[in-house]
């Protein structure tokens, strides 16, 4: 009752506000005085109104996934949402209160995760913090950024500014949409304001500890205990004289390399003592366990120490706690990633109180500038200011003589004080990333300096003159820095410089023939068509990726032991390398080499050679003993290797001779004793024969075999059991009827793959002790005879493929322990199952591990997407993590398919779809992250002479190659800092640290990603899009990660697929070939097989006769599955079958959260319609009639339609309208004649009105849509989504479920499900009644929603009951519906999409529409 006469008393003194105030000026809200509901029944929580026009909405949140937080419509009221649709630049700020801070996840959030109390702001974009914080009488305003540090806002920031500025930067255009973004709380945890700074009590463990406790120094009994205020904070324990008060004297007891004991004789009691010969000791008594075992633990770590080191990195830290400063022995203090000040007392100003400190560590702190201050500590060493926006060096510098190690890298400094000069002993200087046009002059005089670091900065030449003059300079590192040039007009040598790193440059020619003493040299990734050097003591070159016919080195250069000259155009090696005596490591692949020279290969100490990707055709003999242990001479020419080979290079452990000619091998040896050390071997895509498999049981250590696609029929029973070693054996694409049965000799087998063959018996393997892999998808297959267990070890298997398997309940059983398991799924066939998007493209696809221990590479493959003719596939890529690619696989095909709704331009729904499926990540996106691709493939109506359009959006390294005429066709960008000048320039911009390997912080070498969000604005989620009309001569498509095609060319994947046809193993055999060229990383590939042309027309013959028809007949458009619940896994999320035997599809999915409705399709009479395919597309509807016997209207159906008031993706979360429990008159809900079970939230069509448009008319129309767009391409957009199984409605029954839960399609959603690997969805088995089986039923008894009474509406009725009906139907008129407009703009007025208020009690409210 108080808190109603407080708030009443609140909203009068708003009233009289608004009535002084008429206009709020920039932007702030002017709030209607109506609202004056204190005891209303909205979630909103009232509050006042003060003069700086900013409303505070409370409201305490829970989450589950991201559909559990509060809807836009139970938000706001009616006046804020007018409020806001006013001006875009007016929004809603989420302000959380202090609280434990977000935490870094790994995993999604949980349901069970609760979050902090939450009050929506309403502003402005010209809303300061000082404002906000003098309405909420609050001190300030604190920010974080995706789960790490947080900040305190200067009073001049804009909080709602800074949020739109980040969603601009992620890559959202449109203020519409950035508008409604801003006020998500999902966006939480990547942007999130505190009221006041959160606690977290581990933090605050590290940086200081204190307590009232009982104490007593020494060991004797002479000292008597006293209650003493303790302080343990850096290096020392701090014990003040007085009880409750610091203002006395403080005794100071240093702990590094002291001890902290455990006092055994009282209980909760620590000894400390500090080293040396004058140690002193300090008993201290604790009062609880806790505080006992925080003390013993942090102490503990001081005493560890061999240097009096502080480490307060990453503490969001202001300024150090003011009792470090008694800790006079401190040396060394890290506060990097915080937010130093130099004020404060324990800011940076008062740092010169350590006067023994040497190293200092400020680096990411984002100071601004240069903190003087820290000149005056004399005895500073080291100092490190990385990262923090420098833009000069004072003068002061020079103060700092014993200053020998200085990191200004990552700053934007474009020169040096000459007072750095002074610095006599400074040895390490780091300049790299900042703007420095040319090598600053004052370097000369630092004669301690001995190596120069200026990557990343815009020296673009290089002038070997001036570094005579720096004859300290040893080692100089300039890449990245654009060099254009390097002057060698000298004629003095260079003897000082030993190393230089010129690597990713603009360099088109090089001489550095005048540093005689160059040992080390970078170069790679230029366009170098020339290159000279000096060879007197060079011993490393690495040259490749340029352009490079020959180069040039005198003399020869005897102690180079290793050179790069990979991806260059060699038509042939320079003499000398094959008079350098001591190489040791040559890489010459992917050059135009068509012989290697028989003195290279007899080299006395050359122990690996790649050659690959050549033009070899013959191998020239070896000498005996040769020291090569790895040769590579894959992708060439070769039709034989010397007959003596193996017996000549003993030494030989690892060959790869794949995408050869070779018809025969040689023997291991001449007798039948072998010498052999050969321990991988991979004879991939020859002509070999069984012949040559018996010539390999001399190598007695091989422990991999790749012998896939030659042209084997069998293989030596005898030869196969004496590999006794063998670990790995691929045998796939052969003509292999069966494995024989001796591989159960080999007891180190765990990895058997065996696919693309004719094997019809399954091979003994599984009693082998170490069998973890076995792969024998696409065989014939049908009965596996399995031992009474199977190992342990067995973590996957594949009979994919294998048409006539059948497996009883126990072999399914046996396998239930299976982690990986892989079998076609049976889809049932129904009569009203349509084939139109079945002819026109079907898909395969394959994921391998490698050498890998788990699979990092997810499908999503959808063949019927929204409608029937639409269709959904993309690859994602998670590196080193598999969370972040099971979660896109889950939900990406949900959220595109509500983009699509919100928008028909191509580069809006699939940039939207992206950005939101980065947001959805929520915390397991915050340091983790995946390349994403994506392809839709949509109905084209804007290209003239195109049926299709395929519009393909990417981030990362995955890649889309569509095969046009025989030919490739890249389709999407590879976003690479190695292959993208213009993201690397980004990139630098930003003034990101680019490690060595060219990875962003040392990360990742992607430039933009979903998820890894700690590492923008380096990295951004905003994808690259392209659409591509299709033709007839588009034969198929191919998805690939990075690993797939780093070893398979583009031109080979094509002809890959051209040989094979079928789609499954074409996949397959493009992961097997990658693995076999020496890929060991995860390896995925999907290929979509495409069948698009006039003869591809499914049409069904015309119903009705002319006379009959009159005017042409109208078919309803195909009905496929719409996103359903995120709880059940939709056909577009890939998922066939479960992926973790711990954790179901349907987990993962309600973790990852979903953005599709959540209503489920519902079912009603099996009626089967026209099939119409997708080029030849039923006319529009229009003048529907109220039994569709209009103009335009076919006799036979009825069609119910939904107006788009009446569908949205944001209904109520029980699917229920205020008319929900009207029947429809004259059809009998319950009756005999019809019952009419269809949710039409999950029908959607296109809808048109008026009369029959002509092709003419709707060129014209769409021409006129898409000018709005001149550089994107609008699809045709349906204001709904159908829902339906096989383009027909069924109805589900209760007692159905039985029989269901029997059938192989639909067995995978009862009880245990088969496979955890990221499989895709088969789309006949994944259908309606799949989906609404798990939806939580009616109290009345009947599945679906009732039918809406609608005058829009069309009911389809069955033929034999349209006569029935149009009786009972004749007395009404005819309502013509109006038409339908596609939303754009976010609507205020409506909840979130995916989130569905409700008026219900809490507890009576379902997940679904049903």
């Amino acid at each position: 009752m108080k808190d109603e006469k407080n708030t009443a008393r609140s909203l009068q003194s708003a009233d009289a506000e608004r009535q002084n105030a008429a206009d709020v000026e920039d932007g702030r809200a002017t709030l209607n005085p109506a609202l004056r509901e204190a005891g209303s029944d909205r979630a909103l929580a009232p509050t006042a109104r003060t003069a700086t026009g900013i409303r505070v909405l409370k409201r305490n949140m829970k989450r589950n996934g991201s559909r559990g937080c509060v809807t836009r419509k139970t938000r706001f009221g009616s006046r804020e949402r007018d409020w806001l649709k006013g001006d875009a630049q007016r929004g809603c700020v989420c302000l959380y209160g202090a609280s434990e801070p977000q935490l870094p996840s790994s995993g999604p959030q949980t349901s069970s995760t609760a979050q902090p109390d939450l009050k929506l702001v309403l502003c402005s974009t010209n809303t300061t913090v000082e404002e906000l914080c003098a309405q909420r009488d609050i001190q300030g305003l604190y920010l974080q950024l995706h789960g790490d540090l947080i900040r305190r806002l200067d009073p001049s920031e804009r909080p709602l500014q800074m949020v739109y500025d980040y969603l601009t930067a992620m890559g959202y255009d449109d203020p519409l949409r950035v508008q409604q973004e801003a006020a998500n709380s999902d966006l939480s945890c990547m942007i999130r304001f505190y009221s006041e700074k959160p606690v977290n009590a581990d933090q605050q463990e590290r940086t200081l500890l204190k307590g009232v406790f009982s104490v007593r120094k020494g060991k004797t009994q002479l000292h008597k205990w006293a209650e003493r205020q303790v302080i343990l904070c850096g290096t020392s324990l701090i014990v003040a004289s007085v009880k409750d008060s610091l203002t006395g004297k403080m005794h100071i007891l240093p702990l590094v390399g002291g001890k902290v004991e455990e006092v055994k004789r009282r209980q909760h009691c620590l000894m400390f003592s500090s080293a040396g010969p004058q140690a002193q000791t300090y008993y201290v008594n604790f009062d609880t366990l806790a505080d006992y075992q925080r003390w013993h633990r942090q102490a503990s770590k001081v005493v560890s120490q061999t240097i009096s080191l502080v480490d307060l990195s990453c503490y969001s830290l202001e300024e150090v706690p003011e009792y470090l400063f008694y800790c006079q022995d401190v040396t060394h203090i890290n506060l990097r990633h915080n937010f130093m000040r130099l004020d404060g007392p324990g800011g940076l100003i008062n740092f010169n109180r350590f006067a023994q400190l040497k190293s200092l560590n400020l680096s990411h702190n984002g100071l601004g500038v240069f903190p003087e201050s820290v000149c005056e500590i004399q005895a500073l060493t080291e100092l490190y200011l990385s990262c923090n926006g420098l833009s000069s060096v004072p003068d002061r510098i020079g103060n700092l003589q014993s200053l020998q190690t200085l990191s200004l890298d990552g700053n934007r400094l474009g020169s040096l004080p000459e007072e750095l000069g002074n610095l006599a002993q400074l040895s390490s200087l780091g300049l790299s990333f900042n703007d420095f046009p040319h090598i600053p002059c004052i370097l000369e005089r630092l004669c301690a300096l001995d190596k120069l670091s200026m990557a990343g900065n815009r020296v673009e030449t290089l002038d070997l003159c001036g570094l005579l003059r720096m004859t300290h300079i040893k080692s100089i590192d300039l890449r990245l820095n654009g060099l254009r040039s390097v002057n060698s007009e000298t004629l003095e040598p260079i003897k000082h410089l030993i190393q230089l790193d010129l690597r990713d440059n603009q360099l088109t020619s090089l001489d550095l023939s005048s540093t005689c003493n160059l040992e080390t040299l970078h170069c790679q990734r230029n366009q170098l068509a020339s290159l000279t050097l000096s060879g007197f003591t060079l011993r490393t070159l690495h040259a490749n990726n340029n352009r490079l016919t020959t180069v040039n080195i005198y003399p020869v250069p005897n102690q180079l032991t290793h050179m790069d000259l990979s991806r260059n155009v060699l038509e042939y090696l320079p003499d000398w390398v094959c008079d350098s005596r001591k190489i040791e490591v040559l890489d010459v692949s992917h050059n135009l080499l068509s012989e290697l020279s028989a003195r290279l290969l007899s080299s006395l100490s050359l122990r690996k050679l790649l050659a690959g990707n050549n033009r070899l055709e013959r191998l020239s003999d070896l000498l005996d003993h040769i020291p090569l242990e790895i040769l590579d001479l894959q992708h060439n020419k070769l039709k034989e290797l010397p007959e003596s080979f193996f017996y000549k290079a003993l030494n030989l452990k690892y060959l790869n001779v794949s995408a050869n000619a070779l018809e025969t091998i040689p023997a291991s040896s001449q007798s039948e004793e072998s010498l052999s050390t050969l321990q991988e071997l991979y004879l991939t895509g020859n002509n070999l024969n069984e012949n040559c498999a018996a010539l390999l049981v001399g190598h007695q250590n091989l422990r991999v075999l790749h012998m896939a696609y030659n042209q084997l029929q069998s293989f030596p029973a005898s030869k196969l059991g004496k590999l006794e070693v063998l670990e790995e054996l691929n045998l796939s694409g052969n003509k292999l009827k069966a494995i024989p049965s001796t591989v159960s000799s080999c007891k180190r087998l765990h990895t058997l793959i065996a696919h693309s063959n004719h094997i019809n018996v399954f091979p003994e393997v599984l009693n082998l002790p170490e069998i973890k892999l076995v792969d024998v998808s696409c065989n014939e297959q049908t009965e596996i005879l399995l031992p009474d267990s199977l190992p342990s070890t067995l973590q996957e298997l594949d009979l994919t493929g294998n048409s006539s398997l059948m497996l009883e309940h126990r072999t399914l059983n046996l396998f239930s322990h299976i982690s990986t398991l892989k079998l076609d799924q049976k889809p049932a066939v129904t009569s009203g199952d349509s084939q139109g998007s079945s002819t026109l493209w079907d898909h395969g696809y394959a994921e391998m591990c490698g050498q890998r221990n788990k699979l990092c590479v997810s499908v999503l493959a959808v063949d019927r997407f929204g409608d029937s003719t639409e269709a959904a596939y993309g690859i994602f890529d998670g590196d080193r993590n598999e969370e972040v690619s099971r979660l896109l696989q889950c939900t990406m095909g949900d959220v595109l398919a509500e983009e699509i709704q919100h928008s028909g331009v191509d580069t809006i729904y699939m940039c939207n779809t992206f950005l939101t499926s980065h947001r959805k990540l929520g915390m397991a996106g915050q340091k983790l992250g995946a390349s994403a691709l994506l392809c839709y493939i949509h109905h084209e109506s804007s290209e003239p002479g195109s049926y299709f359009g395929l519009t393909v959006a990417n981030v990362g390294t995955c890649q889309a190659v569509l095969c046009r005429d025989g030919r490739p066709l890249a389709l999407s960008k590879v976003f690479s800092l190695e292959q993208s000048a213009e993201e690397m320039e980004r990139v630098k911009m930003a003034k990101a640290i680019i490690t060595e390997d060219n990875k962003v912080s040392g990360v990742t070498c992607c430039s933009r990603l979903l998820g890894c969000s700690y590492l923008f604005p380096c990295v951004l989620p905003k994808p690259w899009v392209h659409t591509e009309p299709l033709c007839s001569q588009d034969e198929f498509l191919i998805l690939g990660n990075k690993a797939l095609f780093q070893k398979v060319s583009y031109q080979e994947a094509v002809s890959t697929v051209l040989a094979v046809r079928d789609p499954r193993a074409a996949a397959k055999k493009l992961c097997t070939l990658a693995q076999s060229y020496g890929c060991r990383d995860n390896v995925g590939a999907v290929v979509v097989a495409l069948h698009i042309g006039e003869d591809s027309c499914t049409c069904d013959p015309p119903l009705l006769t002319a006379e009959a028809r009159g005017p042409p007949a109208q078919a309803p458009l195909p009905i496929t599955v719409s996103p359903g619940d995120p709880a059940t896994p939709s056909s577009s999320s890939g998922i066939a079958s479960e992926f973790n035997s711990e954790m179901s599809a349907s987990e993962v999915g309600s973790e990852a959260g979903s953005t599709a409705s959540d209503e489920h399709p519902s079912s009603g009479p099996t009626v089967r319609p026209e099939r119409r395919c997708s080029l030849h597309p039923a006319a529009p509807l229009c003048n529907a009639g109220p039994i569709g016997l209009g103009p335009g209207a076919h006799p036979a159906l009825f069609q119910r339609q939904p107006s788009s008031a009446t569908f949205s993706s944001n209904q109520s979360d029980n699917g229920l309208d205020s008319d929900d429990e009207a029947p429809l008159e004259g059809v009998i809900s319950n009756g005999s004649k019809l019952e009419v079970e269809v949710d039409i939230h999950c029908c959607a069509f296109q809808l048109r009105s008026g009369p029959p448009e002509s092709p003419k008319d709707l060129d014209g129309r769409r021409d006129s849509r898409g000018s709005d767009y001149p550089k994107s391409k609008m699809r045709r957009q349906n204001s709904v989504v159908v829902s339906a199984t096989n383009g027909c409605l069924l109805a589900v029954c209760g007692r159905e479920i039985s029989d269901l839960k029997k059938s192989p399609s639909t067995s995978s959603l009862f009880g245990k499900k088969l496979s955890n690997g990221s499989v895709v969805a088969l789309e006949d088995s994944h259908n309606i009644i799949e989906v609404a089986l798990e939806a939580p039923k009616k109290k009345s008894g009947y599945f679906a929603a009732p039918a809406q009474q609608d005058p829009e509406d069309q009911l389809i009725i069955p033929p034999s009951l349209e006569q029935d009906v149009r009786e009972q139907l004749r007395g009404q008129s005819p309502v013509v519906p109006g038409p339908l407009h596609p939303s754009t703009p976010p609507n205020w007025d409506q909840p979130h999409p995916g989130v569905h208020p409700t008026t219900v009690p809490q507890q009576d409210v379902y997940d679904t529409a049903l």
